[in-house]
């Protein structure tokens, strides 16, 4: 029994991701990640420039998950590469999230992430703690056109990850698939949300808002995932929430093809990737699955 698979041809020892955030900023955290047990990693998110993001406190942990408002912050593509560069050395398949102003500027940073040798493209127009100049998570026109200017400068599979926060997924993803995109990832933190701390009676973090993650918002990753397996053929990144194999597992019949892991860590630690895939592989071996793509989309068929 192996969870080894393979998605937009690129293979991977297990479903498993390092999912876009603060664990992405640098290559020894990115290749302890591997090391702990993903199957692959994503960068934090990379602009053309540095991004200094908000002040702290920008992180805080509540009863049902995490909230955070970092954003952004990141050193810009020219400084990232080196990064890029010694995760590679290791054969380790890499997700470079991008962010930028303009298609354009996205257009670049991807540019230069396929020149350093990563794997795929994630677009990230959907970010709930930061103010963007248009709103392309919820317009299916301006991700159509940021998928199909980033697609003219690069040869790699280019994904886009998609805001919960839309009266319509379903809308949003066929957008993306019919400019396209060669995959979604599904979802970004779900918010703005707000905590005020009655002591000092202001907002607990700077920013006053954040996005949320953690175990409260599977439900909603869920849902997503499996609407958009439904309405779009090309494959999908599931992420929000999972911090068990039963997670993972859910996630997959779902819908998705990888599974992204990033709050877990958090509460577990970097042994929650090789937790998970041990527990992953007993529960199929206990249930009669063999390979994971055999768990891809079951939920749709019953």
């Amino acid at each position: 029994m192996n969870l080894k698979t393979s998605v937009l041809g690129i293979d991977f020892k297990n479903p498993l991701v390092l999912s876009a955030g603060i664990l992405g900023v640098s290559h020894s955290t990115m290749i302890r990640a591997f090391n702990s047990g993903a199957g692959s990693v994503t960068t934090k998110s990379i602009s053309p420039k540095a991004k200094t993001g908000h002040n702290n406190p920008t992180i805080i942990a509540y009863e049902a998950g995490l909230m955070n408002a970092v954003g952004l912050s990141n050193p810009g593509v020219d400084a990232f590469v080196d990064e890029i560069r010694k995760v590679k050395e290791k054969k380790i398949p890499v997700i470079l999230n991008t962010i930028g102003d303009s298609p354009e500027e996205m257009a670049e940073v991807a540019k230069k992430g396929e020149l350093a040798g990563v794997d795929i493209i994630e677009l990230n127009p959907s970010c709930p703690n930061v103010i963007h100049s248009k709103p392309y998570a919820s317009d299916p026109e301006l991700i159509s056109e940021l998928i199909k200017t980033v697609k003219k400068e690069v040869k790699i599979p280019v994904i886009a990850k998609l805001s919960p926060n839309v009266p319509d997924i379903k809308i949003i993803a066929k957008a993306c698939e019919k400019a396209g995109a060669d995959g979604i990832t599904a979802i970004n933190t779900v918010g703005p949300g707000m905590l005020i701390d009655i002591m000092s009676k202001k907002p607990v973090l700077q920013f006053k808002t954040g996005g949320l993650s953690g175990p409260a918002i599977r439900p909603v990753a869920i849902r997503c995932v499996y609407d958009i397996y439904e309405s779009v053929k090309i494959p999908i990144i599931g992420v929000g929430g999972v911090n068990s194999g039963r997670d993972a597992i859910e996630m997959m019949m779902a819908g998705a093809s990888l599974v992204g892991i990033g709050s877990a860590v958090y509460y577990k630690d970097f042994e929650v990737f090789g937790s998970i895939a041990s527990d992953m592989e007993k529960w199929m071996k206990e249930n009669g699955y063999k390979t994971v793509k055999e768990l891809i989309g079951v939920a749709h068929e019953q």
